[in-house]
């Protein structure tokens, strides 16, 4: 990528008559250059519409990336329901890819109770499976597993970190206020930010901090992990400190905002990080 984006997590809040199209179109209006593809019930663009959208993003310098469904489990007991999620994954992959939206993100999987390594083992080989398919449709959409925001889930940074190491096309997203919230409280500080992002650079190289997807926003939590988004003000989330390390790791890529006044918070990080 060429330079750090920010954007919202879907369609900003205040668009006129919202929908995809005119959020992209919107995106460039109030000053950001990234937007998010929320597929999270449904892939609600088509072929056609998803070429529109590839059209508007050129025209107007947005970067886009997609949130697939909120219906997976790559550890699931059964293997349909195994077989249904990669199928979610790759119905959106096609559509984020002909929408020109580089990189999917994901919550990939739950624990179940069992021991870690099995269920890394079971969703890496649901992934390759995944990637194998993409590969032979040429499609070179990045799938990127977030970290997720209760410890009861699959998705710690290392886990994601280690499954790109292992797998073609696979890279991390990194969603911040998951992994404050995931952990009760911890990795909020500068010390924490640059191992998260020396993490990355030691494992993946140079390259993936220059292609990081990245989630923030403000968080509540408790023991069990995530309870809701919060606007950032209205959270403990040490946004500030966070956007001086990307900036003296100098990454590069997409950063989508979750709280839940989206564009307002999204223009705060950006302003916050070009003052900087």
């Amino acid at each position: 990528m060429d330079k750090l984006r920010f954007g919202t997590a879907g369609i900003p809040l205040s668009t006129p008559d919202r929908n995809t199209q005119n959020g992209v179109r919107y995106i460039k209006e109030l000053g950001l250059d990234s937007m998010e593809l929320e597929f999270v019930r449904s892939v609600n663009l088509n072929e056609e519409s998803a070429k529109e959208v590839n059209e508007i993003r050129k025209k107007n310098d947005v970067a886009l990336t997609c949130h697939g469904s909120y219906f997976i489990n790559l550890n699931a007991k059964e293997p349909q329901k195994r077989g249904a999620s990669r199928q979610r994954i790759l119905d959106a992959a096609h559509i984020a890819n002909r929408a020109g939206a580089w990189s999917l993100t994901f919550h990939a999987a739950y624990y179940l109770k069992m021991e870690k390594e099995a269920v890394y083992n079971t969703v890496k080989e649901q992934l390759k499976k995944i990637i194998k398919e993409l590969k032979e449709t040429s499609n070179p959409v990045r799938i990127s597993p977030e970290t997720t925001g209760k410890p009861t889930q699959w998705g710690h940074y290392k886990e994601i970190i280690r499954l790109s190491e292992e797998l073609d096309q696979v890279n991390p997203c990194i969603d911040f206020a998951h992994l404050h919230a995931r952990t009760n409280g911890k990795y909020n500080t500068k010390a924490e930010f640059q191992k998260v992002l020396s993490d990355i650079e030691h494992s993946l190289g140079r390259e993936a901090l220059e292609n990081m997807h990245i989630h923030l926003s403000g968080i509540d939590y408790g023991e069990k992990g995530e309870k809701k988004h919060l606007y950032l003000e209205d959270s403990d989330m040490n946004y500030k400190e966070l956007l001086k390390q990307l900036k003296e790791f100098k990454v590069k890529g997409s950063l989508t905002c979750e709280s839940p006044n989206l564009e307002e918070d999204a223009l705060l990080l950006k302003k916050t990080y070009d003052e900087l």
